[in-house]
């Protein structure tokens, strides 16, 4: 398909059936003689509530394009196409002893170890969390009451955070790397969709089944699972990685894909005192907004046949001035959840199901901390700080995991809550009243206060008036870098060490994680052989 055709723009109220005629109308010729068509982008064009338009980027094929190229590529919004390639490079010549361990198997280490299966690398992936089915079973028994697991819970297991988070497929990154990667989940997800919207959403729900069908395709090329198997050390000779310690014993390899996640501090800790070079990064803190989704809805929306076209609405809001405050995975019709990986702690994150149907609206109000705020000469001073406000809201939740909540009201105008007041949130295992102050630096709160009032005027007056605050939420990204080599992803401090994701400081989302696991996966194949 040698031409695309850009801001081909369509009411909402019409489908992809009427994006042919307009094709044909932008350059000028007959339906006809347009002869094939793929999406390549689709996005919301929200401006007008009474006018929303679906923008679309198409590549197109018609009749005579060699012949009639030059004339075309004149008009607007009309150019050659040439799909970049994806550089999947041959085997290298190194020979390998044992097969690369993939630590971890989050979105970073699924795509990593997907990569190497395929190619014929056998990896062994160790997740320190149960498989899926398990996982499933445990996260509804904490829901309801039950005791929290430090290694079975939202965060760890099979899949990762990636598996229980809303399952949003954005990414700033482009590329052909980055179109491989949603291609894949676009694949097994068995939704194609997923590979031309702007803001592709596969839901909680949904998850679980893709997570299954990596799992499924990594162990039919020759890859491995050991659930159960927590890293707890590295063994390093002349400065080369020669085995892992873990719960289930001594592993030899000489090559690992360290996808830990941005949670597991336990991990990070030993990493530190083994001499892996680490450093503070800045990172996100804040608490998460809920409003009714009807509300939501009504702002967005200007006519009511939309709100049944185009689902639960969403927003992306921002405060700019000398420290930004802005809205952070937002999930439409959706619930908070805890993001807890260690006892008596409590931290909140957002999600939701496919269909976005809860009466619910979410996202995180986030502001970045640098590491100048909270200690520069300790690579794990964000954690320790993560830590301190965690444990907090463990104690306003009454040590029960309950969330601790806030009309929006009361917390900007300094009002602590009844204590007996019924404050109503998504969260499944209860919420109690509480003042949010305590929860996050005196800095935070005093910006976040500073925010609201401007993002209200900037939603028309419609985003405070019933939501509640609920916190903390500490997650959004890792406060700590594992540092690597630009050009081999390796650690300087343990050659065959490969430090990907979000937990090493690289990433920010399900792709970029993707990517980055799959990048690391790639050198690996670049020098190696693939194992006998």
């Amino acid at each position: 398909m040698p031409l695309r055709v850009t801001n081909v723009r369509l009411p909402v109220t019409l489908d992809e059936q009427h994006i042919g005629p307009e094709l044909a109308r932008r350059l000028g010729v007959d339906l006809p003689e347009v002869t094939g068509w793929r999406l390549l982008k689709k996005s919301l064009d929200g401006r007008s509530r009474t006018n929303l338009k679906f923008v679309y980027s198409v590549a197109v094929e018609i009749a005579d394009e060699q012949e009639r190229l030059e004339d075309l590529v004149r008009r607007e919004g009309v150019d050659s196409y040439l799909p970049k390639t994806f550089d999947d490079p041959p085997p290298g010549p190194s020979p390998l002893e044992e097969r690369p361990v993939i630590i971890g198997s989050g979105p970073a280490g699924l795509l990593a170890a997907h990569f190497l299966a395929t190619r014929g690398y056998r990896p062994l992936i160790l997740e320190r969390g149960p498989g899926l089915k398990e996982r499933v079973g445990s996260i509804r028994e904490f829901e309801r009451g039950g005791e929290h697991d430090p290694d079975d819970n939202y965060l760890f297991g099979e899949g990762g955070a990636g598996t229980f988070s809303d399952g949003k497929l954005t990414c700033r990154l482009s590329g052909p790397d980055v179109d491989w990667v949603i291609e894949k989940f676009a694949e097994l997800s068995r939704q194609p969709s997923v590979a031309w919207e702007q803001r592709p959403h596969l839901g909680s729900n949904r998850l679980p089944f893709v997570v299954r069908n990596f799992r499924r395709e990594i162990e039919a090329a020759g890859g491995e699972y050991r659930f159960g198997c927590r890293f707890e050390g590295l063994e390093i000779e002349d400065g080369r990685l020669v085995a892992l310690a873990t719960s289930q014993g001594r592993i030899p390899t000489s090559l690992a894909i360290l996808a830990i996640g941005h949670s597991a501090r336990d991990t990070y800790q030993m990493l530190a005192e083994t001499g892996i070079p680490m450093e503070p990064r800045a990172f996100q803190v804040g608490l998460r907004i809920e409003q009714p989704q009807d509300q939501i809805d009504a702002e967005a929306y200007g006519r009511p046949e939309y709100r049944d076209l185009l689902g639960a609405a969403n927003y992306n809001l921002v405060a700019r001035g000398d420290r930004d405050v802005y809205t952070f995975c937002m999930c439409a019709g959706g619930h908070i959840i805890p993001s807890i990986s260690e006892p008596e702690m409590f931290c909140t994150n957002g999600m939701s199901n496919s269909r976005r149907d809860t009466p619910f609206a979410n996202s995180g109000l986030m502001v970045t901390i640098e590491p100048k705020e909270f200690g520069s000469d300790d690579p794990l001073a964000g954690v320790r700080l993560q830590q301190q406000f965690e444990s907090v809201g463990y104690r306003l939740g009454r040590s029960e995991y309950l969330a601790p909540a806030q009309r929006a009201s009361d917390f900007l105008a300094g009002r602590s809550p009844n204590p007996t007041s019924r404050i109503e949130t998504s969260y499944q295992r209860g919420s109690v009243p509480a003042s949010l102050e305590m929860l996050l630096p005196s800095t935070v709160i005093s910006t976040i206060k500073w925010a609201l009032p401007l993002i209200n005027r900037k939603y028309h007056k419609a985003f405070l008036p019933e939501a509640v605050l609920v916190g903390p939420e500490m997650r959004g990204s890792s406060p700590v870098r594992i540092v690597r080599d630009r050009n081999t992803f390796q650690s300087p401090g343990c050659v065959g060490l490969f430090p990907v994701g979000e937990g090493a400081g690289f990433a920010g989302g399900i792709i970029s994680a993707g990517v980055d696991g799959m990048r690391a996966a790639r050198a690996i194949v670049r020098e190696f052989a693939t194992v006998e």
